[in-house]
């Protein structure tokens, strides 16, 4: 056996390149669009957006003071509070005129455009007047009413607050009713007085029964008058801020101003400052008293002095706060919809930490829930304390420089540490509203904007969240910048926003961001990352918006991304060329640019671009170029041009491409809907006589209704001017015009090609197409219907009418032969079937019933009269994908993280891990078992069972204990070691085909089965395992060979799957070898045998991935380079056999044989670089199924007498198999397929019978 030793296969230094790392090795048919259902993202309500800004332009100031007389219910301490507005009642005479204007202008600095009106100590007619003025006014705007009654009573139970008569006398009562009806709605009310929360109580109860009042009054008059009534003005609709509780009183403390309530709402850091000295953690800043808290330097409105950033620091703590604490529909409406009632609301936070100190418990209306504990009052005490440290010696050294607070900083620290762990599970980042802020300082601006990209890429829910705290207006006002630096992170984070909420769109032009985006886009220094999504920004600004395409037009958009077109990045490319469909979609005038600039010519050069997405993008660009409303000669020639383009993709690899392939030809269909009429009437003519003729040359029609082409009826030859044998076509357009070829030719070539997409192998794109193709037949039928005319039956025929708008293009074909095409009467009147085009079902790819209902009524029903019914159905042929919305998806998926596969602690790692490690295990297991195979028996029957149907073909798992057996329709999957069947699964091939190649892409991963039948067809699954019809899921789908050539003996569809280069090799019943790419999913190339029979075996060199080696049912052997030219790639035919090659193998390894066996019985092993066999094996003759194992010295072969044969290469007969296992086992069947397990030495064997057995050698007993 020593010479056995020397086989290529057995030597270590050849181990099977599945020793190779695993990680490395390529994962086929595992994109998104292989992953995914091809639609958008559910579209989610934003409500960051308030329905309705408001301002409050109208503001009523009513003190009611009455300086130097104390109120007779209020016992006040000595001493007490005095300031009012900072200002002492008894320093002046005219301090009342002071305190107003104080008060006044405490409140313009928070509402500066606000129309201010102040009523000092006032009469009930004074304020009555002031509120009626006032509202009348504002309109629907909001109203202030601002109450001071320290100099009056308390309110009262009823309802009432105190105001004077003319002479000072007397204190008279008003009516909160009354100040209802006269301030009206939408208003806001400040109570500063002592009891002020029974207000808000009664305010409630006076609202309700004002709007019950209201709408009896409402319902008496509609009874009356009739007609609807008008809806009730919602006097809910008010806010109001009370000092205290319903029985508190206010502060008396001498320190404190009297109106503190009041000095927390308008002059907040100012009462901060003080009270926070008066605390006792003042004593950590010892040297600073309240006087010197008055000197604090700077403005309020400057950021970089002290006071500025106090104030911004202030801003940021209460705006976090009421965002972590209120319900995000009360903080819009507080904190969003009005400057002033947001600047009130959270100054009011602070006056509730304040006076709550003070045993007094502020109340408002909505009620907020309590905030005076929260935890970021501590984060605004250490920045008191850091400024107010410094305050001394910058009072001091006029040189001294201020240092800023690590306020920001360190929140941006805590909102990073956040993001570290960030997911929608979480609760939100509370720093978020700190880091809107943050935006607006130029020092911290670049780092939050990093971050708040990082945030927004966790997914829509941190898009929605970042929205809703008020971040869309920053954002917007940052795109007038010109810093270089911000452009990639600004762009990042508006992909973002418009890939969640596109309504955004309109904002944008109305800004002028647009310009933005198209100076990012046009950058040539600009990564291309970022360029592509300016692209898609710019597409979302154009998306269905008029505006945005005008001005996007304007803005040379449509050369910006013609210039970009051949760029390295596919995404960029994907979205240059969907940003152009969606520009000049529905817009004659892009359009018309685009035609200038030759785009369309420049855009079909994508449509041969290595990756799907980019081809699909093309195909969308190209459809919407199709002219809607301009029907001019230019403008027909321009559209027939495109479609010429497009049909030129109509076998395209990818579905994504086909369907919108389909989408395309459907709108230029629709456009010239009575000329596309006539080529189906004279399509349908031409099938008839092909089938005619066939008939009498004696052609085997069921050969040709086998093949994808002819299952419809029309075959696409290549005399056509369109080929279906491959994916190009000689394109016919030239410089916008259709030079060589007739625009009727144009028209059949464009329906042959939604026809052969309507009997492809993908139902969805079957789907899309037969509803094109179902509509224009069934008017095709109907225009050839002849017309019932009672005074003249001799006239039974009339020709179809012509074009709306348009002369005929071509003639049409004489009437009777249309009419007998397509009703097919016999004199019975029972109806023939149409074998050339039978009526495409809708279900499905099932042919059972050529003539659906719709079909039969045009036969059954008067001939000369078309019902409502037809006539709705011709309209019914629009169809459309979601590609756009698809590709949109992309950008709301978090793009920075990693993804599972290349993240080593996600659980699809771990389980790829498992995968390897078993995988590795299982080529290590099966060493000896190889290693003793060579001399070993192989007929231990380890199991067999009776398959569904006749197995066709047969094949083990590599890594998994289970075998799949394809029958006629389906494949039928065992555990041969449980001996139980797991699944079946139909493969939904069209009928009177079968499955005649089968495979497993990715065994080492996660698998997928690869299935071709013989009428050209591949269909890929994933979850073939998965119980139940809807188990399954069809991955994708395409014709790897067309234009099948009838035999006697068929090869159908012979596949060579290389895992390692992802190429699949398809032959048959063709005289070509096509090589597809699985990552580009497009065909590479075409190798023409030059046999004069059928392809009938491949295999293939995956290493060296350059040598193919193709047997023939003529008995010759080709060997291919596939590294030359088309003409010189067949460089050895080897002919020693004379009948039809039942197999042909390539030896592993650098010096490996190539092995041949015909049905005849002779084996030969060839090297590869002679043309004579260096052995041959002559077995028994009648061999149907042969196969080789890859890495043990051993061979099978199954024979019509019913036996199956066991070798090694040198011929040593090692068992011989007759007879099933068991008492009386019966004979075997002749063996139909067989297989070997690719690492254990397993035999799988299916014969004629329908029984599959797996044998094995003796088993070892333990």
């Amino acid at each position: 056996m020593s010479g056995e030793l020397e086989i290529p296969f057995l030597n270590d230094a050849h181990e099977d390149e599945d020793e190779a790392g695993e990680w490395d090795l390529l994962i086929a048919f595992n994109e998104l669009r292989h992953r995914e259902k091809i639609q958008g993202s559910k579209k989610v309500a934003q409500t960051w957006r308030m329905k309705e800004r408001m301002k409050t332009v109208s503001v009523a100031l009513v003190m009611c003071l009455n300086v130097g007389v104390d109120p007779p219910d209020v016992v006040k301490t000595s001493p007490c509070a005095r300031l009012e507005c900072w200002i002492d009642p008894l320093s002046s005479q005219k301090a009342l005129e002071s305190i107003g204007a104080n008060l006044q202008k405490q409140y313009e600095r928070w509402q500066p455009r606000a129309r201010y009106k102040q009523s000092l100590d006032p009469t009930v007619d004074e304020v009555k007047k002031l509120c009626s003025s006032l509202r009348r006014n504002a309109k629907e705007e909001r109203v202030l009413f601002h109450y001071n009654g320290h100099g009056v009573p308390k309110p009262t139970i009823n309802g009432e607050i105190w105001v004077f008569n003319k002479s000072y006398t007397q204190y008279i009562p008003l009516s909160v009713y009354d100040l209802q009806t006269w301030m009206g709605s939408p208003s806001i009310y400040v109570y500063d007085c002592s009891n002020a929360g029974i207000i808000i109580e009664l305010f409630r109860q006076f609202s309700l029964q004002r709007e019950s009042e209201l709408e009896s009054t409402l319902n008496g008059s509609s009874a009356r008058f009739g007609g609807p009534a008008p809806a009730v003005s919602s006097v809910r609709n008010c806010i109001q801020l009370a000092a205290c509780g319903a029985a508190e009183l206010l502060p008396m403390n001498p320190e404190l101003p009297a109106d503190l309530f009041t000095s927390c709402l308008t002059t907040p850091i100012k009462i901060a400052l003080k009270w926070y000295v008066l605390q006792n953690t003042g004593k950590l800043v010892p040297k600073v008293t309240l006087d010197l808290v008055d000197k604090v330097p700077g403005q309020l409105n400057d950021r970089r002095t002290m006071l500025g950033e106090l104030n911004w620091i202030f801003t940021a703590i209460t705006d976090t706060i009421a965002w972590n604490t209120l319900p995000r529909e009360l903080f819009q409406k507080l904190f969003r919809q009005d400057l002033l009632v947001a600047s009130l609301f959270r100054n009011f936070l602070l006056a509730e930490r304040i006076m709550r100190s003070y045993n007094c418990t502020p109340m408002s209306s909505p009620r907020l829930p309590p905030t005076y504990q929260h935890p970021m009052w501590q984060a605004w005490d250490l920045a008191l304390d850091i400024c107010l440290r410094q305050l001394p010696t910058l009072l001091e050294d006029e040189n001294a420089q201020f240092h800023h607070s690590p306020f920001f900083t360190e929140q941006l620290t805590a909102f990073q540490v956040w993001l570290s762990y960030g997911s929608e599970k979480r609760n939100p980042p509370e720093q978020l509203p700190i880091v809107l802020q943050v935006l607006l300082s130029q020092v911290h601006r670049l780092r939050a904007l990093d971050l708040l990209g990082r945030f927004l890429d966790l997914g829509p829910w941190a898009v929605s969240l970042a929205l809703s705290v008020g971040i869309f207006p920053y954002v917007l006002k940052l795109l007038q910048s010109s810093a270089r630096e911000l452009r990639p992170l600004l762009v990042f984070i508006w992909a973002k926003i418009l890939s969640v909420d596109s309504s955004c769109q309109t904002d944008l032009v109305k800004d002028n961001g647009h310009k933005y985006f198209l100076s990012v886009l046009a950058d040539p220094y600009m990564p291309a990352e970022h360029r592509t999504m300016a692209a898609f920004v710019l597409a979302m600004i154009v998306n269905d918006y008029k505006q945005g395409q005008e001005v996007a037009l304007q803005g040379n958009v449509i050369s910006i991304c013609l210039e970009q077109l051949s760029d390295s990045s596919s995404s960029l490319r994907q979205w240059l060329a969907l940003c152009l469909g969606k520009v000049w979609s529905s817009f004659d005038n892009a359009r018309w640019c685009g035609v200038r600039d030759r785009a369309h010519e420049k855009m079909s050069i994508l449509l041969n671009d290595p990756c799907p997405e980019v081809r699909a993008s093309a195909v969308y660009a190209l459809g919407t170029f199709i002219s809607v409303s301009d029907r001019s000669d230019q403008a027909n020639n321009i559209d027939l041009g495109v479609g010429m383009m497009l049909a030129s993709v109509g076998s395209d690899g990818s579905p994504l491409v086909r369907k919108e392939v389909v989408v395309a030809l459907s709108a230029l269909v629709h456009q010239f809907e009575s000329q596309f009429s006539n080529a189906v009437v004279q399509w349908m003519e031409e099938e008839k006589q092909k089938e005619k003729s066939a008939m009498v040359t004696g052609e085997v029609l069921g050969l040709q209704s086998s093949s994808s082409n002819t299952s419809f009826g029309g075959s696409i030859s290549s005399n056509d001017s369109f080929s279906g044998e491959g994916s190009t076509m000689k394109r016919t357009y030239s410089n916008s015009t259709l030079t060589g070829t007739t625009f009727s030719s144009v028209y059949l070539t464009v329906w042959k090609v939604l026809v052969q997409l309507a009997t492809g192998p993908h139902k969805e794109v079957v789907d899309m197409a037969k509803q094109i193709v179902n509509t224009f037949k069934l008017k095709a039928s109907l225009s050839a219907r002849p017309t019932y005319m009672i005074q003249n039956p001799k006239s039974s025929y009339s020709a179809p009418s012509s074009p709306s708008n348009t002369a005929p293009i071509h003639s049409t074909p004489p009437q009777n032969h249309i009419q007998e095409e397509n009703v097919h009467l016999t004199p019975g009147n029972h109806m023939k079937r149409d074998h050339s085009s039978p009526h495409l079902s809708s279900k499905g790819n099932s042919y059972t019933n050529p003539y659906p209902r719709n079909k039969k009524l045009i036969t059954d029903r008067n001939p000369g009269m078309i019902h409502e019914e037809d006539s709705r159905s011709l309209t019914s042929g629009l169809v459309t994908t979601e590609f756009f919305e698809w590709s949109c998806r992309h950008f709301a998926q978090p793009l920075m993280r990693l993804a599972d596969e290349q993240d080593p602690e996600s659980s699809s790692h771990h389980r790829r891990d498992f995968r390897f490690l078993r995988n590795a295990n299982v080529r290590q297991e099966a060493k000896e078992e190889q290693l003793r195979a060579g001399f070993n028996r192989l007929d231990v029957e380890v199991f067999v069972n009776k398959n569904q149907g006749v197995p066709t073909a047969i094949k083990f798992h590599p890594y998994e204990c289970h075998v799949g057996v394809a029958d006629k329709d389906g494949v039928c999957f065992w555990d041969w070691e449980q001996g139980t069947k797991i699944n079946y699964i139909y493969n939904e091939n069209l009928k009177n085909t079968k499955i005649s190649a089968m495979d497993f892409i990715n065994p080492h991963d996660e698998s997928l089965l690869l299935c071709g039948t013989d009428d050209g067809a591949v269909r890929i699954w994933r979850n073939y395992l998965t119980e139940g019809y809807d188990g399954k899921e069809l991955v994708s789908a395409f014709q790897a060979i067309s234009d099948l050539i009838p035999t006697v003996r068929r090869a159908g569809l012979v596949l060579d799957w290389e895992q390692e280069s992802g190429m699949l090799l398809a032959s048959g019943d063709v005289r070509i070898i096509r090589i597809w790419d699985s990552q580009r999913e497009t065909k590479v190339q075409d190798i023409p045998t030059g046999a004069e029979s059928c392809v009938t075996s491949l295999a293939s060199d995956s290493c060296g991935r350059s040598l193919l080696i193709a047997g023939c049912g003529d008995g010759t052997v080709r060997l291919f380079d596939r590294r030359l030219a088309q003409s010189e790639c067949r460089v050895m035919t080897l002919r020693e056999h004379n009948r039809w090659v039942v197999k042909v193998h390539l030896q592993k390894g650098s010096e490996g044989n190539i092995v041949s066996a015909s049905n005849a019985g002779d084996i030969k092993f060839w090297d590869p670089r002679f043309t004579e066999s260096v052995r041959t094996l002559n077995l028994a003759p009648g061999i149907t199924a042969l196969e080789l194992h890859k890495h043990a010295d051993v061979l099978a072969c199954g024979s019509l007498n019913q036996f199956i044969g066991v070798y090694n290469t040198s011929g040593d007969n090692l068992s011989t198999i007759k007879y099933h296992e068991g008492f009386l086992g019966q004979r075997i069947g002749a063996a139909n397929c067989m297989a070997f397990h690719p690492h254990k030495v397993k035999l799988a064997a299916g014969s004629t019978d329908s029984f599959i057995s797996v044998y094995s050698t003796p088993i070892k007993r333990s």
